[in-house]
């Protein structure tokens, strides 16, 4: 009875009201039209339930991942089983507002045992993972006497990655990490560690001498060091909440994670260990080595579903690349925590940051002497950090190609100021 429509009360109480009046006139043709009226109503909300089960429907999403600002689309098939007949179908799947319009379609006829594609696109505007869903049909019968809501699929997962910028050359030295360039690793043999060794230079330790590689070699080979080299790039985002300004796309949080994506891809397409971690070293993304779609996709999804931080400061106790060259992706930090991200460092890795110049995205910039990134930039210059400055609306291959260019300590401000 919950499932009739306006028009099915309005003709199960005018079947009631024939009904009495037939009894008080005795009316027995007026008592036949109105059992008949009253029993229509009601075998069709029987029929019209019977038939609702019989509906089957499969989401597909193409593709299942999906850039900021690109184009996907969701694939729906409907189809109907069974012998009972079906009226009208109206279909409405659930999205969230970061992917568009509700979608909704009316099927007027549904055919049996074949199925009906329907399709829609969807158009993200913030990363994230998204849920699709549920499939809701609201199934009439033929005379639009009654209706019924039903849930035809539950949730289906879209991932929204972040936007990603194409970009060109590498850093000046990009790769050698800690290590001493030219070294080269061999094995001492069977159940011997490897030995880091290089070539003798003046004023090197005749202690440190590798006679069996000096033999092997016939010139003067040195170890280099006790630690392994670890060779490869750490690229360090940090997502603090409040180190970034901004809402939506337009925040400087989801500038710096595309950013940070665009290098990860970049340097792992180029052949390089790339690992990303957020600003207290854990690791977000890791490549074992060669990189390749798996990793692109584990990089992507691990962005997609990065929230930010609750954390006021950095505090770490360590070395965030362990030897490794470094990139940092910063916001607004206080003098305390570029300390804290400079202690560990050895002074001869390689360690590049890129600022955000956090005020510009809210169109509030200050003077060049004012700007507190300004002290920022040269405490980390202070440390042997090269340094580029970023500011709202600056092309990302832009700053990658002031970072590339920047060997010794200094900083560069892009796109000018706001």
């Amino acid at each position: 009875m919950s499932g009739l429509t306006t028009r099915g009360r309005c003709l199960l109480a005018a079947g009631v009201a024939a009904a009495v009046c037939a009894a008080v006139l005795n009316e027995r043709d007026l008592l036949r039209v109105a059992v008949f009226v009253i029993a229509l109503p009601l075998f069709v909300a029987l029929l019209a339930s019977a038939s609702k089960v019989r509906i089957g429907a499969s989401r597909t999403l193409l593709p299942e991942r999906v850039e900021v600002g690109g184009h996907g689309e969701v694939q729906l098939d409907i189809w109907r089983g069974g012998r009972l007949p079906g009226g009208d179908i109206l279909l409405e799947d659930g999205i969230p507002y970061a992917l568009g319009a509700r979608p909704r379609f009316v099927i007027e006829r549904l055919p049996q045992h074949r199925p009906v594609s329907l399709r829609y696109p969807v158009q993200p505007t913030l990363r994230g993972v998204q849920q699709v869903g549920p499939l809701r049909a609201t199934v009439t019968d033929p005379f639009g006497l009654c209706e019924f809501e039903r849930e035809l699929i539950g949730h289906s997962r879209l991932v929204v990655v972040p936007k990603t910028a194409r970009l060109w050359g590498l850093p000046i030295g990009a790769g050698i990490g800690a290590g001493d360039d030219g070294s080269i690793r061999l094995h001492a043999g069977q159940g011997e560690t490897d030995i880091m060794v290089r070539h003798y230079r003046q004023g090197d330790d005749l202690r440190k001498v590798h006679w069996r590689s000096t033999a092997r070699r016939g010139e003067i080979m040195v170890r280099v060091e006790e630690r392994p080299w670890r060779g490869g790039t750490t690229v360090l985002l940090d997502h603090r909440a409040a180190a970034h300004q901004g809402a939506g796309s337009a925040a400087s949080l989801e500038w710096a994670v595309e950013f940070a994506a665009s290098i990860c891809l970049h340097l792992g397409r180029a052949g390089h260990r790339v690992r990303l971690v957020s600003e207290h070293g854990k690791v977000l993304a890791d490549t074992p080595g060669d990189g390749g779609q798996h990793y692109d996709n584990v990089l992507l999804d691990a962005l997609a579903a990065l929230q930010p931080g609750h954390e006021r400061d950095l505090t770490m106790g360590f070395d965030p690349a362990h030897g490794q060259e470094l990139i940092a992706v910063l916001g607004t930090i206080s003098t305390e925590s570029v300390h804290q991200l400079t202690k560990y460092r050895p002074r001869g890795s390689r360690s590049l940051a890129v600022l955000l110049d956090i005020p510009t995205w809210t169109g509030a910039a200050a003077a060049p002497e004012n700007r507190p990134v300004e002290d920022t930039a040269a405490l980390l210059r202070a440390a042997g950090w090269g340094v580029v400055i970023a500011t709202t609306g600056t092309p990302m291959p832009q700053v990658w190609s002031e970072l590339c260019r920047t060997v010794a300590p200094g900083a560069a401000l892009i796109g000018g100021q706001a």
